[in-house]
């Protein structure tokens, strides 16, 4: 009989996870978005104010104050804006996942001690949260867009393609964090500190082009380097993904979230003795 391979496997066990609990996914997403607006006067009207402020805010103070400039397109404040933007949405998808999956599981004490609840979609639940704001941020960023310069390039239809990979990372990421905090308390202080040093070791406020060739070669180990770039070369400059390394990026990705998940359904069953 041949064996499976340990990628193969868990391409079996996570698409019957989520298709398993598809509607107790659903309905615990669709909570985490509404549950973070609740009370507030505007509600989810919130979700759209937000990444507006914080497109103003960050386009004042690195094109305005500090004067920074891309160094490809028109070197206009509303380009830079737009290409500083689109940098930040998908490290704000990073960053929602990563920085809540320590605090998962002790946060959730009562799914935990529930045989039957599977413990697994909880950083699925965070993920689709994530892209709920992510489709809103995306969604105001292409609205300046075609006010300002029109249509986009088509290759942003690429955009979904680079999307698939990073989210597997993120999931493997949050997975093995996730379980990690469980047992190591202090994981939750050390990740927030992380992706905020990682938010500007990585190409979001400037070009990795810019720096001098030794610290680009070290920007490339950043998880959000490639994705980062190449998202905005398909949707402003009108640039094709590099396929080499995209092929290598989807290796890496399927590798850390095999470890990941791996590590999560190894050291689930301490998981009611130590919360």
């Amino acid at each position: 009989m041949k064996a499976s391979s340990p990628f193969s496997a868990m391409h079996r066990q996570l698409p019957g996870l989520v298709r398993s609990h598809s509607g107790l996914l659903w309905s615990m997403i669709k909570r985490e978005v509404v549950g973070r607006y609740k009370g507030s006067a505007m509600g989810l009207f919130w979700s759209f104010v937000n990444p507006i402020l914080m497109l103003a805010v960050y386009t004042f103070v690195f094109s305005v104050v500090f004067q920074a400039r891309w160094s490809t397109g028109t070197g206009s404040k509303t380009e830079f804006a737009l290409v500083l933007f689109a940098g930040l949405i998908l490290f704000n998808l990073f960053s929602e996942c990563v920085t809540r999956a320590p605090l998962l599981i002790i946060g959730n004490v009562n799914y935990v001690k529930k045989v039957v609840f599977p413990v697994e979609i909880l950083p699925l639940i965070v993920l689709g949260n994530a892209l709920f704001h992510f489709a809103v941020s995306f969604g105001v960023w292409l609205l300046f867009y075609l006010m300002f310069f029109g249509l986009p390039p088509l290759t942003i239809l690429l955009l979904p393609v680079l999307l698939v990979p990073f989210i597997v990372l993120v999931m493997g990421i949050s997975w093995f964090l996730a379980s990690l905090g469980v047992y190591v308390r202090d994981v939750a202080q050390v990740v927030g500190i992380g992706v905020m040093v990682l938010m500007y070791l990585s190409p979001i406020f400037y070009p990795i082009s810019i720096l001098p060739e030794g610290f680009q070669t070290a920007m490339h180990f950043s998880p959000l380097s490639f994705v980062i770039e190449q998202a905005r070369d398909v949707m402003m400059f009108n640039k094709g993904i590099n396929w080499p390394a995209y092929g290598l990026y989807c290796l890496v990705s399927l590798l850390v979230c095999w470890l990941g998940y791996s590590w999560f359904s190894f050291t689930k069953k301490g998981f009611a003795d130590v919360v």
